[in-house]
């Protein structure tokens, strides 16, 4: 079997030959470079061609986020690895948007660092259990947060909603609740003040969280 190519990126020496001598003392992996920063990062990633990459969030110049944005746009067969100290939902949310397939924290154990390696080679996203448990009760909160809001609403306004999230239109809507053109705004605009989301689009997705549709 042919080793799976890996790139480093940490800003701190120590660090990365710890990460290196880890890596390496697992089958089929071959560190073949190691960067300090981002930029130094997507010079090793164009020359390199890697399969993984692994990058710590804060490097200096380019950080890992913006690293990693920059590489699934640019190279999106390469997969990347976070490593980083903060167990932050918004963290693990953004490196997850930005295009990273594994978050893992700097104080797990090494077998963890085997196991995200093993998911994200497998094409599957990894969260270290310390992280992925901020990011579910993140999670929780939002769909409480949603109910209750849900349950703010008068019957006229969930009704109005959910033929909004259908796809339909104002006319649409306006005929099928038998009511003018101008009350159907109305209780738009109320929706979207009452629930402080300010387009429509945002009115479909709340309205697929809290099971409209």
């Amino acid at each position: 079997m042919t080793a799976i190519r890996v790139v480093l990126a940490d800003d701190h020496t120590l660090v990365r030959a710890g990460l290196r001598k880890l890596l390496e003392s697992l089958p089929d992996i071959e560190v073949v470079g190691e960067a300090s920063d981002g930029l130094e990062l997507l010079a090793l990633a164009e020359r390199l061609q890697p399969q993984l990459v692994l990058i710590d969030i804060a490097m200096p110049g380019l950080n890992g986020l913006e690293a990693t944005d920059r590489i699934s746009k640019t190279w999106p067969d390469i997969r990347v690895l976070i490593l980083s100290m903060h167990q932050n939902s918004e963290y693990v949310r953004q490196a997850l948007r930005q295009g990273a397939m594994a978050y893992l924290l700097k104080d797990s154990a090494p077998m963890e660092l085997e196991l995200a390696l093993k998911a994200v080679l497998r094409g599957e996203t990894y969260l270290s259990p310390g992280a992925s448990k901020d990011v579910v009760n993140d999670y929780v909160q939002r769909l409480r947060s949603d109910e209750l809001s849900l349950g703010e609403l008068t019957p006229r306004q969930r009704e109005v909603l959910q033929h909004i999230a259908q796809g339909q239109s104002t006319k649409e809507i306006a005929r099928q609740l038998a009511v003018s053109v101008k009350t159907v705004e109305t209780h738009r605009s109320q929706l979207m003040k009452q629930l402080d989301i300010h387009e429509v689009a945002g009115l479909v997705r709340y309205a697929l969280r809290s099971g409209l549709l």
